[in-house]
């Protein structure tokens, strides 16, 4: 989610050959329109050091994703583990991070909007979340 931008399900359920050279291609949920974006160095450079256990990058099987209620469980054992501190992180805080990071590397809301889905409110509200991080 984090490099993606995407919402928890469509991240969960993202599949290797939705990756190639430095682009991925990433599905509006709630438009179900699919549309291909830059990818992250970091997550390319992740996805290709994964192994392939089937098509998709969480694999429950050879052809179906883990399901998003599994990978909030382990999600949530690995936050736990953690400490205190990791309570406040969530799997949709990672979409919000992707928000802040696109722009802190200069998005425009429009391109925001583009790969995120959210509301020209919610792209500005984000936006102002790099300046309060100085």
């Amino acid at each position: 989610m984090r490099g993606t931008g995407q919402r928890p399900g469509p991240a969960v359920a993202m599949r290797f050959d939705q990756f190639s050279d430095h682009y991925m291609k990433v599905t509006d949920e709630k438009g179900g329109q699919s549309f291909e974006i830059y990818g992250p160095e970091f997550l390319r450079e992740y996805v290709s050091s994964l192994p392939k256990k089937g098509a998709h990058l969480m694999a429950r099987n050879l052809t179906q994703p883990l399901g998003y209620d599994a990978v909030q469980k382990k999600f949530a054992a690995w936050r736990k583990n953690l400490g205190d501190e990791a309570r406040a992180f969530t799997l949709h805080g990672l979409r919000k991070l992707a928000i802040i990071e696109l722009a802190e590397a200069g998005a425009t809301d429009a391109e925001i909007q583009a790969v995120t889905g959210q509301s020209a409110e919610m792209v500005a509200y984000y936006r102002k979340k790099p300046a309060e991080r100085l």
